[in-house]
């Protein structure tokens, strides 16, 4: 009867907490999965680029014109929709 409220707590923090963070991580391995030439995405540290090659481990990405960095495929934060501010004007 005294690990009821320990349970109780347990199961707050799972659905409060953990839960939602776990679902955000599968939409963003899911996001970072479809990642295709051509693309405009922010990475982690703020560059923004456009995708010029893809690999299973990184990505090569033209911030300007012949400005070309590789990227670790695990850092890009977001991919900027279409009809977004182009990263090269």
């Amino acid at each position: 009867m005294s690990f009821l409220p320990i349970v109780g707590m347990i199961a707050i923090f799972w659905f409060l907490i953990i839960r939602p963070q776990m679902k955000r991580q599968k939409e963003h391995q899911a996001k970072i999965a479809a990642v295709k030439k051509g693309d405009q995405v922010v990475t982690a540290g703020g560059l923004v680029g456009k995708v010029v090659k893809v690999d299973d481990v990184y990505v090569e990405l033209e911030l300007g014109t012949n400005v070309r960095v590789k990227a670790i495929k695990a850092t890009i934060g977001d991919i900027i929709p279409p009809g977004g501010t182009p990263a090269n004007d």
